[in-house]
């Protein structure tokens, strides 16, 4: 202990001696270790930090897979197979998310409501704090509302009050008991405020309406991999026992583990991010063991003298692994209070759609991280430099009477090798910014198929009602055509429509249609079971059915975006709530379906999708927009009329040249006049625009921070090292110069040797580059991961940073004055 705490001494004592390179070592180590410890932190707390629930691990979640291989979510009767049939699961729960407007309480508000079966809680465990949870009777059809609410809801809407019976909530028309508070820190879904009982108006007897997700806790001793086969059978009897054969009948089943599903889209990025980062870390390793390796060499002389006095190798190693400790843990500490700002700067650049965002933070694990991280490299760089400096011929060094030019060649050899290294790494990460920058370009030329500026848009949703309700249909019709007259008159409003989705928000409800005729429609059916049978025959015949994404809209939404129209019209007055429904296609479904003729006329029976069995008379075709994001192909729409088909939740799009904020609060003000019991939600189209390209610009900003850094540490590393070969052979340089080499032969010389460091580290790069750029291929638009472009701009930006790093030493170099040169020594 005396003697590590001797060799702690002394290895301050030589930080401090060399206080310029002690800061630039420890602030190369805390710019890598800083960015491995901010991204690792992003990493943990969305791949790795256990869900916040009783033993997690045994959570897991439930899709159908159809005929495509796709996965989606359950349709009540295979749930209801599924619950039943299982011999893997304690406790299975169906549960299916919306945004409502919420009543009843301190004041509306915009929740996200949770329908559940009776087991959602035993599922994760948990129980209320406050009053009691679902039993099986709560979701009997016709039974009584009740809910449940979170605690954040519970403080801030209800005031926090015990005796629940008081508390009541006005949700889609019915009153909601609310019978329990969830503890605090239980949320599931994200975003859920409200939990209320699910089938309370009966359950959906379609196999091929997927209405509700599903969750499971497995049964002690019981592995995912045997759950999945449990489920998959199932899925594979209910395939095989049923009568329809369409794309949406499940062909098997799958069961993962909750966090993947929550968090598997996020996870390839995040990888590769962390994979970056430590590509980082690599180059700023590489350019303190130049400097180390550069310092060891002039300390040859000491070496030789300590372990002539009888210092074993082991001591002498052991001071180099004392000295990069030190340099670490300094390099670790300013790296961790990096990380905080950078956590902070990760988080506000973050995408929202990015799962588990609230459990980013620097916690425990982290830390622990980050020490082990900094103590790797302690390690790393100090067997390294220990064994590099303590090898050799000691006797050689002492002969060399304090020129420090013991094993300076080889030292400077090594040196060369790092920096081709150092090159090739930078190359990677320079080409996969690159990539990543070259993506982002080509999908911003994208045309969208609408128009984003000018946008404003209003969320707003009324009470569900029951598909079959009339009246209420009608009171939807009646409100939403005075809302939008209304907005109409705003200054500054040039148009007013609604839609039940807008672009790049999160994508539109699909389906199956069917081409069909008056003449086609089931007539006079003695019950729905014996509808949904007829129906499901007519879906048999695929010559006859089609698939489409479902969206309601007014003549205006098309005109305040810009759709185009590419033939007929769109919709007017005549469309009126009695007169016959008609749709409008988009201009990929036209193609599909009706290849070579005009759609124009034909009819369709797509009530699957809103319960009105009526046709649907095509009267227009528009242009194809990107309704999933510019980097997503249009997909075949089918628009219908909302004052003919109303829902209850729309976004309101206004086109305005004037202020957004007065547009906004004379909006406010016109649905309160309403109904004051409705809120509302305002948002920009551009916010929502940008909203779509956060995955994209997120990786790029961060990768392309790592690629800048670690040119800029290249571009350092190979100055230093080409200084470095030239300080150590100023003598030499003077001899030739004495001997008539001229100020072009020297420069050649150098700047030869540079190059040939270089084209080594370019050659290594471009070979692992070609073999590293497929992880990224995911996230590329409109390129290959082998784009010679990029790859061709990359080398000549690397190529001449390095060669102005050569230069400037070079140039110094052969204006070396002989006489000075030869009394150097």
């Amino acid at each position: 202990m005396q003697a590590v705490l001797q060799d702690i001494r002394y290895g301050i004592r030589q930080l401090r001696k060399r206080a310029g390179s002690t800061v630039i070592a420890v602030l190369t180590l805390a710019l890598g270790i800083g960015a491995s410890t901010a991204i690792f932190s992003v990493v943990y707390g969305v791949l790795l930090r256990p869900l916040p629930y009783r033993d997690p691990s045994r959570i897991v979640a439930i899709f159908e897979v159809s005929n495509k291989g796709a996965w989606s979510r359950l349709a009540d009767p295979n749930f209801d197979d599924f619950r039943d049939q299982n011999r893997s699961f304690q406790a299975i729960a169906k549960y299916s998310a919306d945004v409502a407007s919420v009543s009843g309480a301190s004041q509306p508000t915009r929740s996200t409501v949770v329908s559940v079966s009776s087991e959602f809680l035993r599922v994760f465990s948990a129980q209320p704090m406050v009053g009691r949870d679902f039993v099986p009777a709560d979701t009997k059809k016709g039974a009584a509302p009740v809910a449940l609410v979170s605690n954040g809801y519970w403080k801030q809407y209800l005031g926090a009050n015990t005796d629940l019976a008081q508390s009541h909530l006005k949700i889609n028309n019915d009153a909601f008991s609310v019978i329990g508070v969830l503890p605090d820190g239980f949320q599931f879904p994200q975003d859920a405020a409200i939990w209320v009982a699910a089938d309370r108006e009966g359950e959906n007897p379609s196999r091929t309406s997927h209405n509700y997700s599903a969750v499971a806790r497995l049964r002690d001793g019981v592995t995912v991999e045997q759950a999945n086969a449990d489920v998959g059978a199932i899925a594979r009897r209910i395939h095989d026992y049923s009568n329809v054969q369409n794309d949406y009948i499940l062909k098997d089943g799958t069961v993962v583990p909750l966090q993947r599903s929550i968090t598997g889209s996020a996870r390839p990025a995040l990888l590769v991010l962390l994979g970056a980062v430590g590509f980082l870390l690599l180059v700023a390793c590489a350019n303190v063991a130049n400097l180390m390796l550069a310092q060891s060499s002039t300390r040859q002389r000491e070496l030789a003298i300590r372990s002539a006095l009888g210092a074993g190798r082991g001591r002498l190693v052991g001071q180099f692994l004392i000295e990069t400790f030190l340099l670490s843990i300094l390099g670790g500490g300013f790296g961790v209070l990096a990380a905080y700002s950078g956590v902070r700067a990760l988080i506000a650049l973050a995408p929202g759609n990015l799962p588990r965002l609230d459990n980013v933070s620097i916690n425990l694990p982290v830390l622990g991280f980050a020490f082990a991280l900094s103590t790797l490299v302690a390690v790393g760089l100090g067997a390294f430099i220990a064994l590099r400096a303590t090898s050799g011929d000691k006797s050689e060094a002492l002969a060399s009477s304090g020129r420090g030019q013991a094993g300076s060649q080889s030292s400077q050899r090594l040196g060369r090798v790092i920096v081709a290294a150092e090159i090739a790494i930078t190359l990677i990460l320079v080409v996969g910014a690159g990539l990543l920058g070259r993506s982002l370009m080509k999908v911003l030329a994208v045309d969208p198929g609408f128009r984003v500026d000018k946008i404003v848009t209003m969320d707003v949703s009324l009470p569900w009602t029951d598909w079959v309700d009339a009246k209420a249909k009608t009171n939807q019709e009646i409100f939403f055509s005075t809302l939008i007259e209304r907005l109409k008159r705003i200054p500054g409003v040039q148009r007013v429509g609604a839609t039940s989705g807008l672009p790049m928000d999160g994508g539109l409800p699909d389906g199956m249609f069917l081409l069909m005729t008056p003449d086609e429609v089931p007539k006079n059916p003695a019950s729905s079971d014996s509808l949904t049978r007829q129906f499901d025959a007519l879906f048999a015949q695929k010559k006859n059915a089609g698939t489409a994404d479902f969206c309601v809209a007014t003549d205006g939404y098309f005109q305040a975006l810009g759709i185009p129209l590419v033939s007929g019209r769109i919709f007017d007055q005549r469309d009126g709530p009695d007169a016959p429904h008609v749709a409008v296609i988009s201009a990929s479904l036209a193609k599909e379906r009706w290849p070579g003729e005009d759609p124009i006329g034909h009819t369709i029976e797509f009530g699957n999708m809103d319960g009105d069995m009526r046709l649907l008379t095509i009267v227009g075709v528009v242009a194809d927009i990107h309704e999933y994001g510019l980097d997503a192909p249009p997909r075949p729409t089918v628009y219908v009329n909302l004052l003919q088909r109303p829902r209850p939740a729309i976004t309101i799009t206004m086109l305005s040249d004037a202020d957004t904020q007065a547009v906004t609060a004379s909006a406010r003000q016109i649905l309160q006049e309403l109904n004051p019991e409705i809120p509302v939600n305002f948002r920009t189209f551009p916010e929502i625009y940008s909203a779509s390209l956060g995955s994209r610009r997120f990786n790029l900003i961060l990768i392309g921070f790592f690629a800048v850094a670690a040119l800029l540490l290249a571009t350092v590393g190979t100055f230093g090292v080409v200084a470095y070969s030239v300080s150590r052979r100023t003598r030499e340089i003077g001899v030739r110069v004495a001997l008539g080499a001229t100020y072009r032969d020297v420069l050649s010389m150098i700047l030869g040797q540079g190059l040939r460091t270089i084209l080594a580290g370019v050659v290594i790069g471009l070979a692992c580059s070609f073999a590293l750029t497929r992880a990224i291929a995911a996230l590329l638009f409109g390129i290959t991961a082998t784009d010679p472009a990029t790859f061709a701009a990359v080398i000549f930006l690397l190529m001449t940073s390095a060669l102005v790093a050569c230069y400037i030493p070079a140039r110094r170099a052969s204006k070396v004055d002989p006489m000075v040169a030869l009394r150097y020594e």
